[in-house]
This record gives C-alpha cells, sequence and structure tokens, in this order.
C-alpha cells in the first residue's frame, strides 16, 4: 500500500452554500448519508485511509500563531523539499555517516505539503506542552548515559550537533559501556553507541514499534485498514519498512484490563458518541515511548466519517507526570482504492530479520579485531549516526 501515494499529489478545494430553510430535502445527500452506515446501523468507517499531505507534528517558530498556510507558502516548501530531497543527502561514500545512515531519498514518501502548519491543533501555539520537572530529569539521565557511550568517538571531536549535541569528546572509554542504561532504551529509531545486544538498538531496527499514537512518517507514509463487524472494530496500520501491527478496539462497555496488565499497544475500549467512534486507550507497557509518555499514557482518540471519501481522526494525548497538560493532534485521511490495493504482501522487516544479526555480529567481529591489534576500538566508532537530510526538511 505504501507504495501507492507518489510525490505529486493534488488538492481539490471545494466550496458548498447553504440552502434556505424552506428548500426541500436533499435526497442525494440522504443517500449518501444512509450509505455511510453499515449494514448494521453503525457508521461505516472501513477502508484503507491514508493522509495525502506532509505536516510537521509541531509548528515551526517562525509561524508563530499562524494555524493554516497561504497557498503561495505552500508553493515555496514544494518548490524547497523538490531541491532538498533531488540529491542524495548522504555523504562521501563508506563515511561513517554513510554507513550509520544507510538510507537515501529514494526510500522516503515525500508528498505536497499540507495546509496546516502542525498537526498539533491544542495547545493553540501547536507545540507539545512543556515536560514537567521529572520528566526533564529522566530525560536528561538517558541523554548522559547516551552522550557517555559516545564520548570518544569523532562524532564529539568533530562536535556533531546532531549525534553529539550536549557532549563534549574524551579519548577515555567511558566506564559506562558496562552499565545498563538508566530506563529501558524505548526509542523508535535512536539506537545506543553500543551493541551488546538487540535492546541496544532502535525498536524499528528490531522490527518493533512504539505503537499508539501513530502519525505516518517519511518512511512509508501513514496507511489505516479500518474493518468493522458487529460490536468489533479492528485496524492495521501499515507503516515505515515491515513495522506494520494491528489493534483490536473492544467494543462491549467492559472497563479496562486491571492495572497491573500493560500491553504494548495500550488497551483499547471503543464506544459510539452519534457518528464518532471514541477510543480510551490505556494500560502501556513501560517498554514503549510516545514523546517521553510510557506506562501512564492515557489517549483519548475521536475517528469520525465527514465524507464519502474523508475521515478526520483526533487524538488527545494526557499523562501528568510527563507533560504539563493535555495536547491534541488531528489528521485528515483519504480513502485509497480498494481495488488498486486488494493484493498486500506481507511486509518483511529486513533490518531486524537481517540487519540488526548482521549488527551484533559485526559488532563481535570488531572486538576480535582490536583484541588482535586489527583495527580501531569499536568504542570509539560512532554507530548511531543519520541522515541529515530527514533532519533538515525544510517543511519542519
Amino acid at each position: 500500500m505504501r507504495d501507492r501515494i507518489s510525490g505529486v499529489v493534488t488538492l481539490a478545494i471545494a466550496a458548498a452554500v447553504g440552502a434556505a430553510i424552506s428548500a426541500p430535502i436533499d435526497r442525494a445527500s440522504a443517500q449518501t448519508s444512509a450509505a455511510l452506515k453499515t449494514p448494521w446501523g453503525e457508521p461505516d468507517l472501513q477502508g484503507i485511509w491514508t493522509d495525502e499531505f506532509d505536516t510537521p507534528l509541531q509548528r515551526p517558530a517562525r509561524y508563530g500563531d499562524q494555524e493554516f498556510l497561504t497557498p503561495a507558502q505552500r508553493e515555496e516548501l514544494d518548490r524547497r523539499r523538490e531541491a532538498h530531497y533531488s540529491d542524495d543527502p548522504r555523504q562521501a561514500r563508506g563515511s561513517a555517516l554513510d554507513v550509520g545512515g544507510a538510507y537515501n531519498t529514494a526510500f522516503l514518501t515525500i508528498k505536497h505539503a499540507g495546509p496546516r502548519t502542525s498537526m498539533i491543533v491544542d495547545p493553540p501555539n501547536g507545540r507539545i506542552p512543556p515536560l514537567t520537572q521529572a520528566a526533564r530529569q529522566l530525560a536528561a539521565a538517558d541523554r548522559e548515559y547516551q552522550l557517555a557511550l559516545l564520548q570518544a568517538t569523532d562524532a564529539c571531536k568533530n562536535k556533531d550537533p546532531v549525534v553529539c549535541g550536549g557532549g563534549k569528546y574524551d579519548p577515555q572509554i567511558s566506564a559506562r559501556f558496562a552499565e545498563p542504561p538508566p530506563r529501558y532504551h524505548a526509542h523508535n529509531v535512536a539506537r545506543l553507541n553500543r551493541s551488546d545486544g538487540p535492546e541496544d538498538d532502535g525498536l524499528a531496527d528490531r522490527c518493533l514499534y512504539s505503537g499508539l499514537p501513530d502519525f505516518g512518517s517519511l518512511f512509508g507514509g501513514s496507511f489505516r485498514r479500518i474493518v468493522q463487524t458487529p460490536g468489533g472494530v479492528t485496524m492495521f496500520y501499515d507503516i515505515n519498512q515491515g513495522q506494520g501491527w494491528q489493534r483490536n478496539i473492544v467494543m462491549n462497555g467492559s472497563p479496562h484490563l486491571p492495572a497491573s496488565i500493560r500491553q504494548w499497544y495500550g488497551d483499547s475500549r471503543g464506544h459510539w458518541e452519534g457518528d464518532t467512534l471514541v477510543v480510551d486507550v490505556t494500560n502501556f507497557s513501560a517498554k514503549t515511548d510516545a514523546f517521553g509518555a510510557r506506562e501512564n499514557l492515557h489517549l483519548v482518540e475521536r475517528w469520525t466519517r465527514t465524507g464519502p471519501k474523508t475521515l478526520t481522526y483526533e487524538v488527545t494525548l494526557e499523562d501528568p507526570t510527563v507533560w504539563t497538560r493535555p495536547w491534541t493532534v488531528k489528521q485528515e485521511f483519504t480513502l485509497q482504492s480498494n481495488q488498486e490495493n486488494r493484493i498486500y504482501y506481507e511486509p518483511r522487516c529486513v533490518e531486524g530479520n537481517y540487519g540488526l544479526p548482521g549488527l551484533l555480529h559485526g559488532r563481535r567481529v570488531e572486538e576480535k579485531a582490536f583484541a588482535e591489534g586489527r583495527g580501531p576500538d569499536p568504542r570509539t566508532v560512532d554507530s548511531v549516526g543519520g541522515v541529515a537530510s530527514v533532519a533538515t526538511d525544510p517543511l519542519q
């Protein structure tokens, strides 16, 4: 499915004029409304959906309180992004950044800039609320540990702002290489500069994903397939490069699972409020991470069919141990063709099936070579560098 959306998406804007109160009943509208119901009378959310534009999660500071982009601003962003992604962003072949980054722009799904300056619609500034003091301390402890493992690398020696930002170069190997991280390493992408076991790598490299809430990415877009049955709703998320996953939403009115039971994608309990599917999600595992929130994350999702080919998704994230206030994200999805997407090949996570075992084996080979005096100490080599182009997207 993720290959169905190309980098060129056409935006059509339609406007309707309200009829007079005395106007006759719009039978076509009534038929359309009836068609958006399942045979058993519930709002029909079924189909393959995706957002057809690129929108940053947080509003760039340059837009201030501007919620929507002007047509001219969108055209300028598209022009700059086309130029930005037309060249391979990797550095000289064989460099640490090239090997660490691995992917070039052929792996990315680049779409036109969307109308909003941010997915976040509340707070009004379009930004994630400030972290609590406790959350800042946890994040600082994580970062301090990450930098300790990097301190003897060229990334810190060269003061790389992305990889070693906030750290200092020290040619001495940190004693913290023998320590476990302060808490479970639950980052989707970032890896520790160590390969003692699979947990040192990012979740995506392990064919895992933090899951909810998911807002898509340049790596594969943002697809959902929704299937309904009487009393049941299930959603399949086709994301990234093989990290797709399924969620089932309990619709029988039963309470959440006991607090002692934790699940990777949480415990989803749904009900209908008019034409909107409202899903309450709790009971997350401490091994997942959503912008800093873990086991105390609480989501309230709202899925609303707004037209024959449109679906609105809103989710409010709350964790008083992490953020100073709740915040809300909004996405607009467009219905995709079931006929064109009727064949779906099982995603194969090359990263976890082949790449991760290779990384672990490669580190053992490097350690053996170093012990025999045939190579550098692997602990002085940066293995966490990424593709700079993604971080510097003009949209951000």
